[in-house]
């Protein structure tokens, strides 16, 4: 009786299952929409994780100022969308460089994206290239320490 009452459910409702009633595929698309709801709560404590960090650096750096928690989570943001456009576009045309410096040239283009996002936000400033510069370093720590974590 039970057996019939699922098949029922299944069949009146609109989720996917194949001819035999089997819900193979209705704990396939399950799944899928749990991981999904994993991969979005991993984002977004990513992103907080990010906003901490930003804090956390702004703190410790003398020239560097942040007007709060949402402007920290804008900055955490923006540099790490520069990063990944501009700065990607950057270290490839850099390539070059960068592997004569070993990588330095990766860190300072990183500096770079920092001063970038510096003067797009207002509740976001750095004094100067050192600022930035040890502020990038600090980050960089701080999101290492973070990554210890997960």
């Amino acid at each position: 009786m039970q057996i019939f009452k699922i098949y029922k459910a299944l069949l009146y409702s609109n989720l996917p299952f194949n001819s035999r009633g089997s819900t193979h595929l209705l704990l396939n698309h399950n799944r899928n929409h749990i991981s999904i709801i994993f991969v979005a709560m991993r984002i977004l404590i990513e992103i907080l994780f990010i906003g901490i960090a930003v804090c956390i650096a702004a703190f410790l750096v003398p020239g560097v100022q942040v007007n709060g928690f949402l402007s920290a989570l804008t900055a955490g943001i923006l540099i790490a969308l520069a990063n990944a456009t501009v700065g990607t576009l950057l270290r490839i045309l850099t390539f070059p460089i960068n592997l004569l410096s070993l990588g330095l040239m990766s860190f300072i283009i990183s500096v770079l994206m920092v001063l970038l996002v510096d003067h797009f936000m207002t509740g976001f400033n750095t004094s100067g290239f050192f600022s930035a510069l040890i502020f990038a370093l600090v980050l960089s720590v701080v999101k290492m320490i973070f990554g210890i974590f997960k």
